[in-house]
């Protein structure tokens, strides 16, 4: 699985946001925002087929534009409000997706004729049905929510488009994308309970700190050679895997898989989604691919936006990719490691020092922050593993790491330190690949942010395998267990708000009753005849 991917070192960044430039509204309810004038790149609109069958049409990078593009000085990045009037002008985009993600991580939201975006909901913003922060994976509205339920009337929710995140999404036609932040139609506050909101508010607590948060994630997928609907249509049974051997740094395998994975790394990097590699993982049709790090809100979009692309680039292509945490019970599971770094306000890694920790240079806060981390990871651990299969990833041998030690480059840990000087980073190897990534990066600076105030020591490093050293605390056993954990948290009620705990509670609660409910495969094939 997991812990042969490698995220280049950490230079000094150079910020491109700052704590507090959000949307506000006047007292006349008129929208304001800081306007980052950001420049962006532009792709063709041309159309491709490829293994010589027809497939929905995928914009060729490497082909002419129907019309000559607007004189861009700067060719990928997200775009600024007067690139994207240029490109509309240009009939280059005609489209804007204006998106939030759910309590799952899903893309919700709505697609605007591009003029009209241009002329009114820049200004103004739009609006969605609260009932989209309490839904299940049905798109069902579950009973039991304070925040919105059929007593209330499932009103609306105001979304403010964050223009610093609006792009191309080149891998679409004439279309450009802006996530939105949530906020409340009576009080225009931010909506907390959405996931965006949430990591907002912990960027907004290591502000106080006179800190900034640099991130990256490490997300593994599987390829199968089978469209969606025919996946469906299988019960998700028995597809055609896109290797038949397991790939691990494997060229040739890898080649075999390039279609799918070059289209990835060439749209994400058009459309403002810096690519570091791919490559095979542990498992048959198993990949990976790392993107630049970058400030920790920016990391959440491009986690999104990049599941978002390789899913829309699959389905043009005939395939499906999955990023369940456990695909197969006879097959490596699939990561999301994450990496974290704090900054002080001089844009200096603030966990480098001069203090000699297990042969580490480093700072008090390193140390505390590391403290903090791996102290809270019980508590939250429903923000790394969120659903009933996401504990069946962590296993011994496996590479999913099941004990909560540190360790130095050692990938049996499920805290592992990398790099040193501007790059000394902290590696965190529990989320798995069905995380949603402002829940899991929320819990990773709330929880490190606690260590830094109470001035958390880590204990001592593991050296050598971790699987079997005795004593090490393990992750929680099941969904049930952690949430459990999260709901009783004194942090989590202190860092999100106890309401927030508290809807979060119920939708991780709903998920763990839907499985109770369910008639599994396994179940029928055990009992069905021999019972």
């Amino acid at each position: 699985e997991e812990g042969n991917a490698h995220v280049s070192e950490f230079r000094i960044p150079k910020l491109n946001s700052t704590p507090g430039h959000e949307p506000t509204l006047t007292r006349c309810g008129e929208l304001r925002y800081s306007i980052f004038n950001i420049q962006t790149c532009h792709g063709a609109d041309a159309k491709t087929t490829e293994r010589g069958y027809n497939r929905r049409s995928v914009p060729d990078l490497h082909s002419s534009p129907r019309a000559a593009p607007p004189p861009m000085p700067n060719r990928h990045g997200p775009l600024s409000v007067d690139d994207l009037q240029r490109h509309v002008e240009a009939e280059q985009i005609d489209t804007v997706i204006a998106a939030f993600p759910d309590l799952y991580g899903r893309l919700v939201g709505k697609r605007f004729d591009a003029t009209y975006f241009v002329d009114s909901v820049i200004g103004a913003g739009t609006h969605a049905c609260d009932y989209l922060l309490t839904v299940d994976m049905e798109m069902e509205p579950v009973p039991g929510y304070e925040f919105a339920n059929w007593e209330k009337g499932y009103g609306d929710v105001h979304l403010a488009p964050d223009l610093r995140t609006l792009r191309r999404a080149t891998w679409l036609e004439r279309t450009a994308i802006v996530f939105c932040d949530v906020h409340s139609t009576q009080s225009h506050e931010l909506v907390y309970q959405a996931p965006r909101s949430l990591l907002r508010k912990q960027v907004a607590a290591a502000a106080q700190l006179n800190y900034s948060a640099m991130a990256a994630t490490e997300l593994e997928y599987y390829i199968f050679n089978q469209t969606y609907r025919k996946a469906h249509q299988r019960g998700f049974r028995n597809l055609p895997q896109a290797a038949t051997y397991i790939e691990d740094y494997h060229i040739l395998q890898g080649t075999r898989e390039e279609e799918l994975n070059a289209a990835a790394r060439r749209h994400l990097n058009h459309s403002g989604v810096p690519v570091e590699c791919t490559k095979g993982e542990w498992g048959r049709g198993q990949h990976e691919l790392n993107l630049r790090y970058s400030n920790i809100l920016e990391m959440a979009d491009r986690h999104i936006l990049y599941k978002q692309c390789l899913k829309e680039l699959a389905d043009a292509q005939e395939l499906s990719v999955t990023f369940m945490a456990k695909y197969d019970s006879q097959q490596a599971g699939s990561s999301c490691h994450i990496h974290v770094s704090l900054w002080n306000d001089d844009q200096q890694n603030a966990f480098a020092g001069d203090d000699d920790f297990h042969g580490i240079q480093c700072s008090d806060t390193f140390r505390w922050f590391l403290g903090g981390w791996m102290q809270f990871a019980p508590e939250m651990m429903v923000c790394y593993a969120p659903t009933v299969n996401s504990y069946k990833r962590f296993q011994s041998g496996s590479w999913a790491p099941t004990g909560l030690a540190w360790s130095i480059d050692n990938r049996t840990a499920g805290f592992r330190v990398v790099g040193h000087g501007a790059s000394l980073r902290i590696e965190c190897r529990i989320p798995g690949a069905d995380c949603n990534p402002y829940l899991a990066l929320a819990a990773a600076l709330a929880s490190g942010l606690a260590g830094i105030e109470q001035r958390i020591e880590p204990p001592e490093p593991i050296c050598g395998d971790v699987y079997k050293t005795a004593g090490v605390q393990r992750v929680p056993k099941t969904l049930r267990d952690a949430i459990e954990l999260f709901e009783s948290s004194p942090l989590a009620k202190q860092a999100f708000g106890d309401d927030v705990v508290a809807h979060y509670t119920h939708f991780f609660r709903a998920e763990q009753h839907a499985f109770d409910q369910a008639v599994t495969d396994w179940e029928r094939t055990r009992y069905f005849e021999r019972i």
